[in-house]
């Protein structure tokens, strides 16, 4: 796009860019027009007169900065000017301006300038997009990841199929499924007195200890930022009581996990909700819910809080799956 008030020089600027091979050539005589007519379809090259009235040059390329900015796009700008010395350049290429072409120089180094500018915004743009896809793909990859990065656990995805096809054994064989929800209470503390890496470390402890904790066939995994969960199947829902899982409780409480700053103890809520056929069997996403419901009851209490599903109807908080999905630097 070429934007010059002067419409003879933008005349013979557009004649030469199209006999070198352009096709896709615009013209306009107003900075306001080329912002309108850029909001529509962006340019790769954009050509600009410094000084024209109402919006000059550099006013025009902190505009299409900003307009990049928002629609991840590169515009190679470049001004045409007759102003000389370094400040003025310096001040220019501050505004966002590329290069500049001196019309007293105009014919020698017009198109010159203008094929290095186009392999320029092609390449940049092209790494634009593919970053772009790259971004989508990862976040796609999240949404049907079933790990934990950090801790190699399963994640809210896999928690919830687990949980289904626990609900689901419970139902056709009999027996109870048993949804455990720990939540690391102090966690707010934690992230006030050590740094990151102590964090990481302290939730890596909390996952090894887990497992080293649970049955083969039980689940283990991560669902929010300082929440855990474990799904187990019992043979019976008597079996579901806090003197099973007191262990576990225990085990986070009592004793200290191993970091780099020494030994960081942990206060931990815990609150299990059991069903079996005579109780009737939730949905997954209720169940979750309705157990991190639970655990401030459990907190408050300083007890493993073990409930037996009772079917009721939703509550607000139960109809969607709770947790926050933690982030990969935490």
């Amino acid at each position: 796009m070429l934007v010059d008030d002067a419409r003879f020089s933008g005349a013979v600027i557009g004649r030469a860019l199209q006999s070198a091979g352009y096709k896709d050539v615009r013209t306009t005589n107003s900075a306001k027009n080329a912002i309108a007519q850029l909001e529509q379809r962006p340019v790769s090259v954009l050509i600009a007169d410094w000084l024209m009235p109402e919006m000059d040059g550099l006013e025009l390329a902190e505009r299409v900065r900003q307009q990049d900015e928002a629609t991840n796009h590169f515009t190679y700008i470049i001004l045409l000017t007759a102003k000389e010395g370094h400040k003025a350049l310096v001040h220019a290429f501050d505004h966002g301006v590329d290069d500049f072409i001196n019309k007293s120089a105009m014919n020698e180094q017009l198109l010159p300038r203008i094929y290095a500018a186009d392999r320029l915004a092609s390449m940049q743009n092209r790494l634009l997009r593919e970053n772009q896809l790259l971004i989508e793909a990862n976040q796609h990859l999240k949404k049907i990841s079933l790990v934990d990065l950090l801790t190699g656990l399963g994640n809210l995805n896999y928690t919830t199929d687990r949980l289904e096809a626990t609900l689901t054994q419970a139902d056709s064989r009999g027996g109870a499924a048993c949804y455990l929800v720990i939540r690391i209470d102090n966690y707010s503390s934690l992230k006030e007195r050590f740094d990151r890496t102590v964090l990481r470390e302290t939730v890596v402890a909390i996952a090894r200890r887990l497992r080293q904790l649970v049955r083969p066939l039980d689940h283990v995994s991560r669902i929010g930022i300082n929440e855990f969960a474990i799904i187990t199947h019992q043979p019976d829902i008597s079996q579901a009581n806090s003197s099973t899982y007191r262990r576990i409780y225990d085990a986070l409480n009592v004793k200290a996990v191993k970091t780099s700053a020494g030994f960081i103890s942990i206060k931990a809520a815990m609150c299990m909700i059991a069903a079996n056929q005579e109780t009737g069997f939730p949905t997954p996403q209720r169940i979750m819910s309705a157990t991190r419901s639970q655990l401030e009851a459990a907190r408050s209490t300083g007890r493993l809080l073990v409930i037996k599903w009772k079917a009721t109807p939703p509550t607000p908080n139960e109809a969607a799956i709770c947790g926050d999905a933690p982030e990969d630097d935490e």
